[in-house]
């Protein structure tokens, strides 16, 4: 039976650690090392007596999780990383170079990170999700253990996690907070008073120790009684000293975010390098129940004709999706009701989580999910997920595999104006690397996207419709990522329409229109605006020798960029018009905006006839 490391020793790595993370930054010539240094201690307890972590098998779904929430913390994680013999020394000094796993801040090209940090704030919110899935998903007792940062406790989104962390009663999640009180630029907002600390978190619920972050039996006693705690999630506060141990940076000021002056020097006063090895506790449990393998979905299907909101049918298929598959987990901002997930709630309240208003939180869970293995789906309006952008921009960096879904878009919502309307959000995830973005026009093209987007990787993006539209395609159509269907075509054509969602039901209005004036257009259903089909499009304006866009959306980045980026590789490129929601909308009907807006049939009869004269 392995036996903990003894205190001593355990003092003697805390050194060790703090000489590796100063040597790191020293070769770097970059770098975090006091940051570092005020943790190690904190970090040496936890490697050596309370991780239960198998760094060979670092996909074991029992393993314990560490987050670096201060992820410029990370000499000292790869530190930790060497220490495990999970790292050589040779690697080490590779920190941030180019071509090395060990950059800057940590990301999971390392296969013991599960989530990119380095963007403060976002590695306590990640824990819950990930403590959440534990505890509901997983039923595995492996604990959630969170390094913050002094400095991020001013950041909302650890108040989204600590509200949401004890609304959960998560005790397996324990935050380690390293009260260290110097910033980037000098003192924190609280420097030294961990007090201040302990009131809020306990007034949000959690169980709170105040120690000294550098005295390993306090530190260790914390742990232990983190361990025991039931019913609510535990933060130790620990003060620390930055630059701890080496007089030349020990709590002063100026040395934020750059190497030792002289790094020689500081590991001969730290001790001298050493050589400890340490093997963490093996996982607590050696099962972890996962989903079965998933049977083929039955997917509702439509009747042509029919008038349906493409965000029911969104709700509908999600639901359908989670009968067959056991993966399949949905998340909420408290509109369910309106995003139709509440659907999936329904048949399968177990996978279904209520993150309440806090659109941070829900984005950051879904990640720390899918981290554990699951397949989330997260809706909100389209115009919230704003609120969440940096969660979602650091979702890519950590190579998450994510589905978000944002309803109310655009002005074809209505009366309710434009602080609910997503007019942004093609843009916002068209500029995410290695996003998919999809917008579908009817219910059935919806279901089908639903269903490919559980199997696509990276960050996917639904956006859906409030009010209901016209059933155009059969329950059996296909709609690949990155492809279009083109709705009207002929040798004939004069001009292309290309639109998506709403605005594919009033360009074929327009085309109707135009052919009955004897101008034959194309329209084209170019629902996956990221990848986008360029193919037909290039093939359209050679045909039709001119375009016509449309998009409910501001004209930045949006659907018409995405048509206009096709020709953008030096090829004749078309006559091009583009219709865009460009005046701040207010109140009216859903008819009244798009045509106040210029995006409705009329007006893309004008444009087309125009650019086709």
């Amino acid at each position: 039976m392995r036996e903990d490391m003894d205190l001593e020793r355990v003092r003697e790595l805390g050194r060790q650690l703090r000489v590796d993370a100063v040597r790191a930054a020293d070769a770097a010539g970059s770098g975090h090392p006091t940051s570092s240094m005020s943790a190690a201690d904190l970090m040496a307890v936890l490697l050596a007596r309370h991780l239960h972590y198998d760094f060979n098998a670092p996909s074991n779904p029992c393993n314990d999780q560490l987050i670096f929430s201060k992820g410029h913390a990370s000499p000292l994680l790869y530190a930790m990383f060497v220490a495990a013999d999970a790292l050589s020394d040779e690697e080490l000094l590779s920190f941030r170079r180019l071509g090395s796993k060990l950059e800057g801040h940590p990301t999971p090209r390392l296969p013991w990170v599960k989530a990119a940090t380095g963007s403060l704030g976002q590695g306590l919110p990640y824990g819950v999700g990930m403590a959440l899935a534990s505890k509901r998903l997983d039923r595995v007792p492996y604990r959630v253990w969170v390094l913050c940062g002094d400095s991020e406790m001013a950041e909302g989104a650890m108040w989204e996690a600590a509200e949401h962390a004890s609304h959960e009663r998560l005790d397996n999640l324990t935050a380690v907070i390293d009260v260290n009180r110097l910033g980037q630029r000098g003192p924190t907002r609280h420097e030294w008073d961990t007090g201040a600390y302990a009131r809020r978190l306990e007034a949000f619920g959690w169980h709170t120790v105040e120690i000294d972050g550098h005295d390993v039996d306090a530190i260790d006693a914390a742990y232990r009684e983190a361990e025991r705690t039931t019913g609510r999630p535990t933060a130790v506060i620990a003060r620390t000293r930055k630059g701890k141990g080496v007089a030349a940076v020990e709590d002063r000021e100026g040395h934020h975010g750059k190497p030792l002056p002289d790094a020689e020097e500081a590991v001969i006063e730290l001790g001298g390098r050493s050589h400890i090895r340490v093997e963490p506790r093996h996982p607590r449990s050696e099962r972890c129940a996962r989903p079965l393998d998933h049977a083929p979905v039955e997917l509702p299907r439509f009747d042509v004709g029919d008038e349906v909101a493409t965000r029911n049918a969104f709700g509908q298929a999600l639901s359908a999706l989670g009968t067959v598959r056991g993966d399949v987990v949905a998340l909420d901002g408290e509109v369910s009701d309106s995003t139709r997930s509440e659907f999936f709630a329904k048949e399968h309240p177990e996978r279904f989580f209520e993150c309440y208003i806090a659109e941070q939180q829900m984005v950051a869970a879904a990640v720390g999910m899918q981290a554990r293995g699951w397949v989330p789906f997260a809706s909100t309006f389209a115009a919230f997920l704003t609120r969440a952008y940096d969660f979602v921009r650091m979702a890519a960096v950590s190579r998450a595999n994510v589905n978000l879904v944002g309803s109310h878009a655009g002005v074809a919502i209505g009366p309710d104006g434009p602080s609910q309307m997503g007019l942004e959000d093609l843009a916002a995830f068209r500029a995410v690397h290695g996003s998919t973005v999809l917008y579908p026009c009817d219910a059935n093209q919806t279901a089908r996207l639903v269903e490919a987007m559980a199997d696509a990787e990276g960050v996917r993006y639904l956006r859906t419709t409030r009010g209901a539209t016209p059933v155009i395609y059969r329950p059996d159509e296909r709609f690949p990522i990155g492809g279009s269907k083109v709705l009207r075509s002929s040798a004939d054509d004069r001009v292309t329409i290309v639109a998506a969602g709403v605005t594919v039901h009033e360009a074929l209005a327009a085309a109707d229109r135009l052919a009955a004036d004897g101008v034959p257009a194309r329209v084209i259903d170019l629902y996956s605006v990221k990848p986008v089909d360029a193919v037909t499009l290039r093939e359209a304006a050679e045909r039709t020798g001119c375009l016509v866009t449309v998009e409910d959306h501001w004209p930045e980045g949006g659907l018409g960029d995405a048509v206009a980026e096709a020709f953008a590789d030096g090829g004749p490129v078309p006559r091009l018009t583009r219709l865009a929601v460009r005046n701040m909308p207010a109140s009216a009907t859903p008819e009244e905006q798009l045509r106040v807006a210029g995006i409705d049939a009329d007006a893309i009869a004008v444009a087309a006839r125009d650019l086709a004269a």
